[in-house]
């Protein structure tokens, strides 16, 4: 599938300071406009397999699709790897394995994202950024009513409870935002191992100051020297 908006892009995925394996999986697939960060959990095991799940599902959608059959075929991709993490958490034992999802699709000069749980989608436009995506988690429910806000959120005790993830749960379901792309727009997806270091306005400098080429590493290094107690995920997109 092409796309009208010539992109580009970088990313980076890190085990951070504190994990033994990485449980996050990252995926671009550019010339099909597709882009995902998927957070495992459930253990060692658990978490890596559902992430992997996740990315591998998408990978499988066929070329070529028009705009509208490639929405509905990734919608229907995440739904196949929410039904085989939930079968292989059953095989385990029962236990939780699942996985948060934001992926990314551009096509005609408009993207459209689906997410589950907190891992985030971001947009830089004209200097200002804007968190796109809602969390899916009980502090979500705290900065909607207004009594947080998302940074303070980030530092709340129950901060990493998510309320929705792939594999979890017998009714599974995405969010969805649609958009226009404009020429200087610069996105941003990343798992919370980002956002647990870098507030909004940490993260409106960085995308604004830096380079496709660098940015990626510079906020995945400003996760590490803030405590890198999780792994991090991170992909950037500019719109040229």
């Amino acid at each position: 599938m092409s796309t009208e908006n010539r992109i580009r892009f970088s990313a980076s995925t890190h085990v951070g300071k504190k994990r033994t394996i990485n449980e996050d999986s990252i995926m671009a697939l550019p010339d099909q406009g597709i882009w995902v960060v998927s957070d495992g959990m459930g253990g060692h095991t658990g978490g890596d397999f559902a992430s992997q799940t996740v990315v591998e599902s998408v990978a499988m959608l066929p070329a070529g699709l028009e705009p509208s059959e490639l929405i509905k075929a990734l919608r229907g991709a995440i739904g196949k790897a929410h039904d085989t993490i939930v079968t292989e958490a059953e095989v385990r034992g029962g236990g939780t394995i699942g996985a948060t999802v934001v992926t990314f699709l551009v096509a005609n000069g408009h993207f459209a994202a689906f997410w589950a749980g907190d891992s985030r989608l971001y947009r830089l436009q004209s200097g200002s950024i804007e968190m796109l995506t809602t969390d899916h988690s009980v502090v979500a429910s705290l900065v909607l009513s207004g009594q947080l806000t998302w940074d303070e959120a980030e530092k709340h005790p129950q901060s990493n409870a998510i309320t929705r993830a792939v594999g979890v749960g017998e009714h599974f379901e995405l969010d969805k935002i649609r958009g226009e792309l404009f020429p200087g727009d610069r996105f941003l997806l990343c798992s919370d191992g980002l956002t647990k270091y870098a507030d909004f306005a940490t993260l409106e400098s960085v995308l604004a100051s830096q380079s496709i080429e660098t940015v990626a590493d510079t906020l995945q290094q400003i996760a590490l020297d803030g405590g890198g107690t999780d792994n991090i995920s991170i992909i950037v997109i500019d719109i040229l």
